[in-house]
């Protein structure tokens, strides 16, 4: 019996970079607001509290994003849902620089969340699709990278634009992703395995997501975990160090751009790393690795220290997380890969939306640092658990042997 491809081709390339970069710029886009609390807040005159709101906002409406594009991507193929969603978020994410008071600024970061929400679950089933099954995890870290990379470009432009340009070029500069749209139209092949197991109408679809519903509901349960541990130590991890510490605003920028290099580096370790000893092996290896960090991460003397802590803590968070695009679609039905993943994991945000919140208010109780450190400590080892309690399918085949042997 012909084998599965075991190469990556130029097409398959092709997938992973359009799923990379979809994601690296819809991130981009979010994390410029988590640089420009204070400022924002100044700006439309409310507390800071209302201005994380707005991310919590963002949040809260993925799973809705999830579910039009995902349903569309598997009722009508990935390319083209994928290119209607890029152009949505770019479109929301230049408007936000025009807001004129905080309403209008809520109200389109609700909209945002909706594009954000469509991007992960149709490029990351168009990426997995593509990706031969033995690359799957390298491949797998390099498109969630694309997040890391997004918050890293987000601290370049709070480096270099913000101090010399209104923070409303912050989202102008948004709307550049509406080219990746030309490119996918143009390089990216559409899904075989989604033209071998596509179901005849939406009911079809919905009814296949719904006799899954246990292994639905255990993936929402680890997606709600894997995003307390990423926002818990993201989002308000600039605003930690210039509270606590004291950083001043270029140092905390410089200082993310570092730990979003050990972010990148600990997806593709991570990923590549799981295509020998698993896909939960590796989930618990970067948790114990960012789980040793703690202290350093929290309550590290000096900025050196926090810089060594934080490095090495995302090296931690985003190599588990590298794991996430091949693990999530490999577990997922064939017919439902489009909507299943991204779904379960925008559920997962949704019910972590208020981790920021929940952080922002336990350090007036705690401070700052226990704040951060106790609510990652319990994470940590809640997500250990599930995790190791779960199950996988590593190297599943996503296309019949046959029509895979043609594609070689």
């Amino acid at each position: 019996m012909p084998s599965v491809p075991d190469k990556i081709s130029r097409g398959n390339w092709h997938a992973v970079t359009a799923g990379f970069l979809g994601w690296t710029l819809d991130a981009f886009d979010f994390f410029v607001v988590i640089f420009l609390y204070d400022t924002l807040a100044a700006h439309f005159q409310v507390p800071k509290s209302q201005i994380i709101w707005a991310v919590t906002a963002t949040l809260f409406f993925r799973p809705l994003g999830a579910l039009i594009f995902g349903l569309l991507a598997d009722r009508f193929g990935r390319r083209v849902p994928l290119m209607a969603n890029v152009i949505f978020f770019s479109v929301v994410g230049f408007a936000t620089g025009f807001a004129n008071d905080y309403w209008v600024f809520f109200f389109l970061r609700c909209l945002y969340g909706i594009g954000m929400g469509g991007e992960w679950g149709v490029g990351a089933s168009l990426a997995m699709e593509n990706a031969p099954p033995r690359w799957r995890g390298l491949l797998s870290g390099v498109l969630q990278s694309g997040y890391s990379i997004g918050y890293l470009l987000a601290a370049i432009a709070a480096r270099v634009i913000l101090p010399d340009l209104s923070w409303r070029w912050m989202f102008w500069i948004g709307g550049v992703p509406a080219l990746l749209a030309l490119y996918i139209r143009a390089s990216v092949p559409e899904s075989e395995a989604w033209r071998q197991h596509r179901l005849p109408d939406f009911g079809s679809i919905a009814r296949m997501v719904a006799g899954q519903w246990k292994r639905f509901g255990y993936l929402c349960l680890l997606m709600t975990l894997f995003m307390f541990l990423s926002h818990g130590t993201q989002d308000l991890y600039p605003d930690f160090l210039k509270t606590e510490f004291k950083v001043p605003p270029r140092t905390v920028a410089d200082l993310a751009i570092l730990y979003n290099i050990g972010a990148v580096l600990g997806a593709v370790v991570f990923g590549h790393l799981s295509e020998r000893i698993g896909r939960r092996r590796s989930i618990l290896a970067a948790l114990a690795l960012s789980f040793s960090v703690l202290p350093f991460w929290a309550f590290g003397g000096d900025v050196f220290v926090l810089a060594i802590g934080a490095f090495i803590m995302q090296m931690g968070v985003q190599g588990a997380w590298g794991i996430i695009p091949a693990h999530l679609n490999e577990m997922a039905p064939d017919s439902v890969r489009g909507l299943m993943p991204g779904l379960a994991y925008q559920m997962g945000i949704l019910f972590a939306s208020p981790t920021n919140n929940i952080q922002h208010a336990l350090q007036h109780a705690f401070g700052y640092s226990w704040a951060m450190a106790g609510f990652e400590f319990f994470v940590i080892l809640a997500l250990a658990l599930v995790t190791w309690l779960g199950t996988e399918a590593k190297g599943k085949s996503f296309t019949r042997p046959a029509v895979a042997a043609v594609d070689s």
